[in-house]
């Protein structure tokens, strides 16, 4: 469960910085492709020169290649107020496209190769040792898993304590009243937007790293967009949507794993695979009602008009 949500924490993440700005970032799912496609080309072509340390860099220069990719998005709904769904949708299509076009250049065909290094899987000392919870929560897992969880309080204490969240949450509530406070909304929207980027970015090396082993057009195949799931269900809150993640996470496991397990070992596989996707039906049917966006998400800034 842990393991499968580390993506969508991260992403979900990146979606409420850019969210909470008031601007509607769908191209989540394109971003990650990104981050998929750069992780593992980068893992493949340094795995001898960096060791071990290879999927910790590769997750860091898929970081830059979701910020500069996120750019894009910035550009056309920030500077030029182009619709921000259609933005979305795309940069979403457009990721893909230019992927599988490289990738097909590079390695002459449809995917690339294996990578060989990847996150070790770790148990964590003295917690895994604690009865009953330590074997379930805390061993033969990944660090980066935990360190998703811990950056969704870092988020949050960035968000809701400090001047720069206070910034990003005016601006996605009232831009104008931002405005005449002297905030300079279009720098923090943009703010907003490339910090989405890198987190995405972050969230898609992570899923291709520890789950794909390497990248094709199916690496990521909706976990973006699972990750907004994530974002609204958690109603544009990190804790809430790392809460929300977790849940889908557990949904994904139980898709793999399900088979193994005795309340689950009689339901057909094909009911355990389509799981992960009908509960994020369930879960956005039965809160979104109560989960209020940000008022100013999707609405273009123009400086002086109401």
């Amino acid at each position: 469960m842990i393991a499968y949500a580390a993506p969508l924490i991260f992403t979900a993440l990146g979606g409420v910085f850019s969210e909470r700005s008031g601007v509607i970032n769908i191209g989540l799912e394109g971003l990650m492709v990104i981050g998929a496609f750069t992780g593992i080309v980068f893992n493949l072509t340094y795995a001898d020169v960096f060791g071990i340390w290879t999927p910790w860099i590769s997750v860091l220069v898929a970081m830059v290649a979701g910020v500069l990719f996120s750019l894009l998005l910035a550009v056309a709904t920030i500077t030029f107020r182009a619709d921000q769904t259609v933005s979305g949708v795309a940069l979403n299509l457009l990721a893909v496209g230019l992927t599988i076009f490289l990738v097909k250049k590079i390695y002459d065909k449809g995917q690339t190769d294996f990578i060989s290094e990847t996150f070790a899987r770790i148990d964590i000392p003295l917690l895994s040792d604690i009865p009953f919870i330590g074997p379930v929560f805390f061993s033969n897992s990944y660090y980066i898993a935990y360190i998703a969880i811990l950056v969704s309080f870092i988020v949050w204490y960035i968000l809701y304590k400090t001047p720069f969240g206070l910034r990003i949450r005016a601006v996605g509530e009232h831009p104008m009243a931002a405005d005449t406070m002297g905030v300079n909304v279009f720098k923090i929207r943009y703010a907003g937007v490339l910090i989405s980027g890198a987190f995405a970015g972050v969230g898609g090396a992570i899923h291709a790293t520890i789950f794909a082993n390497d990248f094709s057009h199916a690496t990521i195949n909706g976990q973006g967009f699972m990750a907004i799931a994530a974002m609204i269900f958690g109603k544009w809150h990190p804790v809430g949507a790392m809460g929300a993640a977790l849940f889908f996470g557990l949904a994904q496991s139980l898709s793999i794993v399900g088979s193994s397990l005795p309340f689950f070992k009689d339901i057909p596989s094909v009911y355990l695979l389509i799981a992960p996707y009908v509960l994020t039906i369930i879960a956005l049917t039965g809160f979104i009602g109560r989960a209020d966006a940000p008022k100013a998400s999707g609405q273009p800034y123009i400086k002086g008009e109401r």
